[in-house]
């Protein structure tokens, strides 16, 4: 049976790209005569870190038998002789030349073996060792080295190359799988350019200089941290959908950095018109640090691309996009990441989202299904959003409609990406006593900016728990306001809710969503329906305008039912 080809894409701040700062051994201070690094506690280091370097020329070395385990000398009768022995001397024989000879094997290393552990050697320019990623303590971009990998190629090949599966082989992704490698939006850049014979992804042409904050996007150094604004959504989206649509490809594996992936995960829930299985990853610790947990996430995400457990028996992925962490299979709906820690993920909702498991053996079970639509069945995949819809935006006369493209050629445009807030409501929120809607100030001021934006706008209120309602008289008064003005609002209840919060003709109910996930499905409900038809005076609707807005409404509260 041939292996999968499964399509990597590299996201933003994705901590399962990222290294620990690489920091000058003590044998390269001692080589240059520079004071050792020591322990935090001022403890001299026992060890230096060994990190994954490549040989420039073949090395001779001699391995002494019997020390990869404590206990191999107490089986030593079911081994083979040695290759030979290495006298006090430092020198190789293959005969035994005194009783304190130590018995070797004798290997080559090779350069196209791929990635050795070793001292890391380097200094700075100026002779000074490296101690961070930066030059200096909060030095600027131009004095700062890069932790996250530009592409998936580094880290997976450093997972196949040193990770060890339960048979005590390595391999474990390339004994499985074909893997491309793509930079859909990276954590790292090439600030300088790169000609194509030096890329190790998949795309096409020289790189040109890459900027932090616009071509890639990286959390740390953390003084110059980036994440990507609200139109980099769009190329994310057309890029997945690319190459979901690419037919060399069974699977696509994205990774993010953990507090987000859960969000690209459902959007790709509803925007990818796809067959094939989408798997997300993410990691609580950078690659190479103790006990990191991105390797065993990408190695189940690949595993589980592979076993097809997915297939409907059409050849159709039944699950939906799944993030795989800590072997398990969570449904992109409800996922959220709850604590900086492996195992901190959790299925919100109070009623499922874990949709199965890999053992610590590699074998797959699925327990659920989603009744959710997705994907190839999501009612707001991008292959069936109109090229265009009416937004709504402050006038000289009141509130007019405009049109705004949403796709071009298939493509969604960087501009139709609508702007929603969350608006977190709580007990006490009211200015003042009464119900005047006028002292609510900061909702006036956000539904202002919102119609002067002159793009697709909404709101989603996170309320009392699971209804999602406003606290106070006036504060509702003025979400009607909002409504009437053409801006859907959707109610959900605050933090994780596994209840529904309820339904309203004139507001969306969110179902058991949280904040976040119910922004995404309204970006997605206003990019297929448009706003909401406004009143002439939003503070007085007419029956015939509430009639409108009521039915509008209802288009919206179909797909929050059903996704």
């Amino acid at each position: 049976m041939p292996k999968p080809r499964i399509a990597h894409m590299a996201g933003p701040t994705a901590t399962i790209q990222n290294t620990p700062p690489l920091v000058t051994s003590n044998k390269a201070r001692a080589k240059a005569g520079l004071p050792l690094r020591a322990a935090a506690t001022g403890a001299e280091l026992r060890f230096d870190a060994l990190r994954a370097q490549r040989l420039a020329a073949p090395a001779r070395i001699h391995v002494e038998q019997f020390s990869a385990h404590p206990l191999e000398a107490d089986a030593a009768d079911l081994y083979g002789p040695p290759d030979g022995y290495v006298g006090a001397d430092g020198v190789f024989s293959k005969e035994r030349r005194a009783s304190g000879d130590k018995p070797v094997y004798e290997v080559e290393l090779r350069p196209e073996d791929g990635l050795y552990p070793l001292p890391y050697m380097a200094l700075q320019s100026d002779g000074r060792p490296w101690d961070d990623e930066c030059a200096d303590p909060g030095a600027p971009d131009a004095r700062a080295r890069q932790g996250f990998f530009p592409d998936g190629s580094r880290s997976f090949e450093e997972i196949d190359r040193l990770s060890v599966d339960e048979s005590g082989l390595a391999g474990v992704l390339s004994s499985v799988a074909d893997i491309d490698f793509f930079r859909v939006l990276p954590p790292s850049g090439f600030r300088k350019g790169l000609p194509q014979a030096g890329r190790a992804d998949l795309g096409e042409g020289d790189i040109p200089p890459e900027r932090r904050g616009y071509d890639f996007f990286p959390y740390r150094p953390y003084q110059l941290a980036s994440a990507p604004p609200r139109p980099a959504l769009a190329k994310v989206t057309n890029d997945v959908a690319a190459l979901a649509a690419d037919p060399r490809y069974d699977g696509l594996i994205w990774t993010q950095g953990s507090p987000q992936v859960e969000e690209c995960a459902y959007w790709f829930n509803l925007l990818i018109d796809t067959t094939k299985p989408i798997a997300c990853n993410s990691a609580q610790r950078p690659q190479g640090q103790i006990s990191n947990d991105g390797p065993h996430n990408i190695r189940d995400s690949v595993r589980y691309i592979a076993s097809r457990v997915w297939d409907d028996g059409e050849g159709r992925n039944r699950m939906g996009t799944l993030v795989i962490q800590e072997q398990q299979f969570f449904a992109a709906r409800e996922v959220a990441k709850a604590d900086a820690r492996p195992g901190g993920y959790v299925a919100t909702g109070g009623h499922g989202g874990i949709l199965g498991q890999i053992s610590h053996l590699g074998r797959i079970a699925v327990t659920y299904l989603p009744a959710y639509r997705h994907t190839w069945r999501s009612d707001v995949r991008l292959t069936v959003l109109p090229d265009s819809v009416e937004a709504v935006r402050a006038g000289p006369g009141g509130i007019e409609r405009f049109p705004v493209r949403v796709k071009e050629a298939g493509r969604l445009l960087p501009d139709a990406i609508p702007s929603v807030s969350i608006i977190k409501d709580g007990s006490f929120a009211a200015a003042d006593f009464g119900d005047d809607p006028e002292i609510e100030t900061d909702l006036k001021a956000l539904i202002a900016d919102r119609l002067a934006l002159g793009r697709l706008a909404g709101f989603v209120v996170e309320g009392l728990v699971p209804y999602g309602k406003f606290t106070s008289a006036a504060r509702t008064a003025l979400g009607f306001r909002a409504v009437f003005s053409g801006l859907p609002l959707v109610m959900v209840g605050r933090g994780y809710p596994e209840g529904f919060a309820d339904p309203h003709p004139l507001t969306i109910a969110g179902a058991n969503l949280t904040a976040t996930k119910a922004r995404l499905l309204l970006m997605a409900c206003l990019m297929k329906f448009g706003s909401l038809p406004p009143a002439r005076d939003p503070a007085a609707p007419t029956p015939e305008e509430v009639t409108a807005t009521r039915e509008a409404v209802a288009r919206y509260q179909a797909v929050f039912d059903t996704h």
